[in-house]
């Protein structure tokens, strides 16, 4: 039965305290430049709001706790879900099956959004008996945190429970189906016409660098150490490779600069408006995906960020990243610290060259993965549910 309009819709987030809001807020963006009243809610599992949202949209986030008393903390969020349609972004149960259950009672529509393979980062849980009995009746048992890996497994078999499915990437398509929605870049916030390269570096520290960037959170399957190897085999003194924000979810980044401090800078969290101003300060963009599952699932932000600031970027060959680069970009296999110092040399032997290049990749994210981008493939996905703007 189509939809009237104007339609209400509530997207809802995961954890706004946690990884992955940066999906959300782009998806919410899209939805908003298609004229429809967006509202963002979603359980906060810590202090506060990571990343914070954008000025742009309205966010209704509710303390949460990973405990038995999540349950009271539901209630609150289901009684903040008033949309028509409602959008999880992330099978989990603290999204998709929030929305699953306010279907029940609201009748209204479930999308689930799949960015990630959720389940690629831990073990199937499958537990002794007396394993069993503690994680459930224990007051700290495992199985009372409402994201626990056996919940995720759920959530992952009852995708097909949702009305429709959007996928960031093909490899996520081939194995959850859905509509194939790579992430968009807002290609006018991010114009590199807005910004000085050489005053953003001033104004980050970063000014006599030759600085290569690396947007996000450092984990072992993105790849970092085979960049800082290859730095190691240029040895060039005036080299920084830049981390910007990003959790620390473990101790990983701290072994990074415990070994490899001579060639990185670290700057902090900055809110989504600010970010291309910092990028403008990036020589060049890496994503050096490691060929793991989990690199293969994902769509990494900072390819987005790189081509809408028509940054040069060095990338591996592993997933999505070929197709969406095409031929706008430096690929290099996944773990080959030498081909990833050749390709260095090469952009700063004829850079001119290399932002030439880096242009093509800002002229492909606009035609191909830009928030108008997304738009149209969501105005698709959303006649096939009756919805028309």
């Amino acid at each position: 039965m189509p939809i009237p309009l104007p339609l209400k819709v509530s997207v809802i987030a995961p954890d706004l305290a946690g990884g992955g809001t940066m999906r959300v807020y782009l998806v919410a963006n899209a939805l908003q430049q298609m004229g429809y009243e967006v509202t963002v809610v979603g359980p906060q599992f810590g202090e506060q709001l990571y990343p914070p949202p954008p000025q742009n949209l309205n966010v209704l986030a509710v303390p949460a706790r990973r405990s038995l008393q999540y349950g009271a903390d539901l209630g609150k969020l289901l009684s903040q879900i008033n949309g028509d349609l409602i959008y999880a972004i992330k099978p989990r149960p603290t999204s998709f099956g929030t929305a699953l259950l306010k279907r029940t009672l609201s009748k209204h529509p479930v999308i689930v959004d799949i960015d990630d393979w959720e389940m690629s980062w831990f073990e199937p849980y499958r537990p002794k008996y007396k394993q069993l009995v503690r994680d459930i009746f224990k007051p700290t048992g495992a199985l009372h945190n409402p994201e626990h890996p056996l919940y995720l497994e759920w959530m992952e078999n009852w995708v097909s429970k949702a009305n429709s499915v959007s996928v960031a990437t093909h490899f996520l398509q081939k194995r959850f189906g859905g509509h194939y929605l790579p992430n968009g870049k807002d290609t006018q916030i991010f114009d590199p016409a807005h910004y000085s390269p050489a005053l953003s570096r001033q104004k980050y520290g970063l000014e006599g660098y030759k600085v290569l960037m690396f947007p996000g959170t450092a984990r072992p399957h993105k790849g970092l150490e085979d960049v800082l190897t290859a730095l190691d085999q240029l040895d060039w003194p005036d080299l920084r490779l830049v981390i910007v924000g990003g959790r620390k979810p473990d101790g990983y980044e701290d072994e990074l600069f415990r070994q490899w401090s001579r060639w990185l800078i670290k700057l902090p969290r900055f809110p989504i408006d600010e970010m291309a101003e910092v990028v403008a300060a990036a020589h060049v963009v890496v994503v050096p995906q490691r060929d793991r599952a989990t690199a293969q699932a994902q769509f990494p932000l900072k390819l987005t960020d790189g081509m809408a600031m028509a940054k040069p970027i060095i990338a591996t060959r592993v997933g999505d990243i070929p197709e969406v680069l095409s031929g706008a970009g430096y690929l290099v296999e996944p773990e080959s610290p030498m081909q990833i110092a050749e390709q260095i040399a090469l952009i700063f032997k004829d850079l001119e060259a290399a932002n030439r290049v880096g242009q093509r990749a800002r002229d492909r994210c606009i035609e191909h993965y830009s928030t108008q981008a997304m738009v149209k493939r969501l105005a698709v996905m959303f006649g096939e549910l009756g919805i028309h703007p």
